[in-house]
């Protein structure tokens, strides 16, 4: 059963992701639609399952092979998204669903709380307060992300100083160069690096050029 899950543990994944996309999409249809509150919450319960059982696959696989890999790495992401943006993010799906079904029954689906969330997510500070917060969010994932792998790589964290003063080991092919274990890990990182600093200057763009229009 193991080998069975290490050989298609990719495949395995992406199943898991695209059922994980039909019940959330199920759960808005099933509970705006038809209206059957309960039933809605069990594609609700599939999709916290499959999330509860990527994270199992994972640990599984490390205990099996003692390594960790790109899919390791991924999963975690996915998991760490689901248990901080994605609660925010499923919420607004969820007031988007209501929205758009309601104007397709001719039906108000939405509370004035709801409204005024809404309202206020089209506000330019609100809209820069929630990017600042969520890159530092990312710093602080990225951080300790990178204080693991580099812990995995290098045995004990002293040995990090040297690579924290002196940077010119970024962007090298030399593995031994680097504080990485792994070229996975380290590919990774550099692309993770580089996606980071494109987010964090893309997140307090919102603040230091401000927007004078409601979105």
């Amino acid at each position: 059963m193991i080998d069975y899950i290490v050989s298609f543990q990719w495949e395995i994944f992406i199943l898991a992701e695209i059922i994980s996309l039909i019940c959330l999409l199920l759960f808005g249809v099933v509970r705006y639609v038809f209206n059957k509150q309960k039933l809605s919450l069990s594609f609700l319960f599939i999709f916290i399952a499959l999330i509860v059982i990527e994270a199992v696959i994972a640990v599984t696989i490390f205990m099996e092979t003692g390594e960790i890999s790109t899919f390791q790495i991924v999963i975690t992401i996915f998991v760490i998204y689901a248990c901080t943006f994605g609660i925010s993010d499923f919420k607004k799906l969820d007031r988007w669903m209501r929205w758009k079904i309601g104007q397709w029954r001719g039906t108000e689906l939405l509370t004035e709380k709801d409204k005024f969330i809404m309202s206020k997510q089209k506000d330019p500070k609100y809209i820069a307060r929630k990017y600042r917060y969520s890159s530092l969010i990312h710093l602080l994932i990225f951080v300790i992300a990178q204080a693991i792998f580099w812990y995995y790589g290098l045995g004990q964290i002293d040995k990090a100083i040297p690579y924290l003063q002196d940077l010119s080991w970024i962007g090298t092919e030399r593995l031994e160069e680097t504080p990485y274990a792994s070229d996975v890990i380290y590919g990774l990182s550099m692309v993770w690096g580089l996606v980071f600093v494109i987010d964090f200057i893309y997140s307090w763009s919102y603040t230091i050029f401000p927007s004078t229009k409601q979105g």
